[in-house]
């Protein structure tokens, strides 16, 4: 019994697919910063480590985003978490904000955004 395959590659909608993924896993990326702002999680005193958050996207063709607080304190206060943060400016203030991302209760954050941003940024190509 033989069996003969043909396959056919359309290079514009793996073109599509390629710049899909990139700007899917910015989005995505974006929308975590975003998350973890609104979750109000960061320590707040003046505003400025909340406001030092940026996400960095210079290996993003390599499928590799960071997400990074610039403050002198920064990595003070987030390897804390015995500190006593005030809550009255953000309630769920606290150290370590970033686990809950990692391996805590949102875990499957980027994923599913990255999922979703995917679906929506391929045109079609991707259900």
């Amino acid at each position: 019994m033989n069996v003969k395959v043909t396959v056919k590659l359309d290079s514009n909608k793996l073109n599509n697919i390629t710049k899909a993924h990139i700007k899917s896993l910015e989005m995505a990326t974006e929308a975590l910063k975003g998350d973890i702002v609104t979750s109000a999680v960061i320590p707040k005193d003046t505003g400025e480590l909340e406001r030092s958050c940026f996400v960095n996207l210079e290996n993003v063709n390599n499928g590799i985003t960071h997400i990074s607080f610039d403050t002198p304190y920064a990595r003070r206060l987030y390897w804390h978490p015995e500190y006593n943060f005030r809550t009255d400016k953000n309630i769920n203030a606290q150290g370590k904000w970033m686990d809950a991302y990692i391996n805590g209760e949102k875990d499957d954050f980027m994923k599913k955004s990255y999922f979703m941003f995917l679906k929506m940024n391929s045109k079609g190509v991707i259900k």
